[in-house]
């Protein structure tokens, strides 16, 4: 018999009053003296400051978005003005979604006040849907975050309960029906010409046929009202997804001492590695989270330039990662569930070691990096991979050594016996060189000045011709460069390039690109 397949449950949820909560709890100090005055948040429209949010004090004194601030000061003479901070506010709404990880891996955000939590199959814990959706608001609760929720079998659903409903309703379909045709999210245009026909709710819509409502007020308004109904449902772009392996400890009585929490992370962690031999992987990315009891989420996450089922190596980089945060662990209640998510993994098979110990210095210089990249921070431990161009100076590329790395090329190889086809030390960009002589005008130097300095060619080798990307650029020619690898009689040597032939530039310059060891 072919599985049943999961019925989807969604809990949507609306935080009417973001902006002043996000504040509060960034920027406690601006209401330390504050009393209770109401407050708006505005941004400049045209040539007025119009008002995009209120708190609830503000609500109820009668103030609304849209109305200039000018206005709003002569209704309420005490009224307290912020500037609007859409980026901030994404930021705290990206803060909520990551407590609200506890409860399922599925969550999506819905700027600019809404989240919506995939349930499916994650009640159990919580004894059905009303006691999840009670646990989600008393945490938000904790951390001054007011919330309102609502299920549905459709994300849409979900969110037009929660933002025009605003409680769940035990006959979601008959609920919808009731909502304003607000909830159908269309243009002003649109929901205009919808209430002077006299569509005043969902329902009324509804009980017309689609084929007209699609005639008269556009295939917009048709496709939101089979979305409320359920017919069809828009795909849910999750923020956050389940990792490939995951394990977590969830705890009766929250822990506090951070010797306790590594001990757990090091339980997760081989209890994640036993997952990861079965499949013959290792992981390269593992974070760990440390949910509070408020809702505060603390992440910790280490990455490894090769993949690892290494516990003692986890937990040596964990210990590095804590002791490398600007502000230490802050338990506040305690820690009532730690999760650890392995992000990245890769296949891992038996290696064995060569007996001139090769692979074991291998494994030191990885150990090594990933170390270093723990505690400095990621983008501050590089390394070069040789990049597919015949341009010098774009020939290479500068990444995290701790990033994954797909096949690349190998570094060109001189001829044994040979010197080094490129210098190490290149400049960005080259610098120019001042009274260049050369015996013929397309020939190599035999004196050049750079930095005030003269140079008299005892050798010289080229040139190594290098033509532009033409395939890059259409609107101008692009000069050939003429290489030579230079050595001055005082055994000084470069790498320098005239740009652009006699026929192709009136006066060619000439740069130093380079110097040799």
């Amino acid at each position: 018999m072919p599985k049943a397949s999961v019925a989807r449950r969604y809990l949507a949820l609306i935080f009417p009053w973001l902006p002043i909560e996000r504040l509060r709890a960034t920027r406690p100090h601006l209401f330390v003296a504050r009393d209770e005055a109401p407050a708006v948040f505005t941004e400049t429209v045209g040539q007025a400051v119009r008002i995009v949010a209120v708190d609830l004090v503000a609500a109820r004194a009668g103030l609304e978005p849209g109305l200039t601030l000018a206005d709003a000061r002569a209704r309420v003479p005490g009224l307290e003005a912020f500037p609007a901070d859409p980026h901030a506010d994404l930021d705290w709404l990206e803060t909520l979604a990551e407590g609200c990880v506890r409860y399922s891996p599925t969550v999506a955000l819905i700027p600019p006040d809404g989240l919506v939590i995939d349930i499916a199959g994650c009640t159990h814990a919580f004894d059905g849907e009303r006691p999840l959706a009670a646990d989600v608001e008393a945490r938000m609760a904790r951390r001054g975050v007011l919330a309102r929720h609502a299920f549905g079998d459709t994300p849409e659903i979900a969110l037009a309960l929660a933002r025009y409903a605003g409680a769940p309703a035990p006959d979601e379909k008959s609920a919808v029906r009731r909502l304003p045709v607000a909830a159908l999210e269309l243009d002003a245009e649109d929901a205009t010409a919808l209430a002077r026909a006299g569509l005043k709710t969902v329902g009324d819509v509804m009980a017309r046929p689609l084929a007209g409502i699609a005639a008269r007020f556009g295939a917009e308004a048709a496709g939101a009202v089979r979305r409320l109904s359920g017919e069809v449902q828009a795909p849910l772009k999750p923020w956050s997804r389940a990792a490939p392996v995951a394990t977590e400890r969830r705890f009766a009585e929250p822990i506090a001492r951070t010797d306790h929490v590594l001990q757990v992370i090091a339980d997760l962690a081989a209890e994640a590695a036993a997952v990861l031999e079965t499949r013959h992987q290792g992981g390269r990315r593992w974070c760990a989270r440390l949910f509070r009891a408020d809702g505060h989420v603390q992440p910790l996450a280490v990455e490894t330039g090769q993949p690892t089922r290494d516990v003692p190596l986890l937990m040596r980089l964990f210990a590095e990662r804590i002791d490398a945060l600007a502000d230490p662990l802050d338990p506040g209640f305690g820690y009532d569930l730690i999760r650890l998510d392995i992000a990245l993994t890769e296949r891992l098979d038996a290696t064995q070691l060569q007996l001139e110990g090769g692979a074991a210095r291998e494994d030191q210089m990885a150990a090594l990096v990933d170390r270093l990249s723990t505690r400095l921070g990621r983008e501050r431990v590089r390394r070069f991979i040789p990049r597919d161009s015949h341009i010098p100076e774009q020939a290479e590329l500068s990444l995290p050594a701790a990033q994954p790395l797909a096949a690349t090329t190998a570094w060109p190889q001189p001829e044994e016996g040979e010197p080094p086809l490129r210098p190490i030390y290149l400049f960005d960009p080259p610098q120019p060189i001042d009274s260049v002589m050369a015996e013929v005008p397309d020939g190599p130097p035999h004196r050049f000045r750079w930095r005030r300095r003269i140079h008299e060619v005892a050798r010289v080798e080229g040139p190594e011709r290098i033509a532009g990307e033409w395939w890059r650029r259409h609107d101008a020619a692009i000069p050939t460069r003429d290489y030579y690898r230079v050595e001055d009689r005082r055994g000084r040597r470069f790498w320098i390039f005239r740009h652009g032939l006699h026929t192709e530039r009136d006066h060619p310059r000439w740069y130093l690109h380079g110097l040799f060891a």
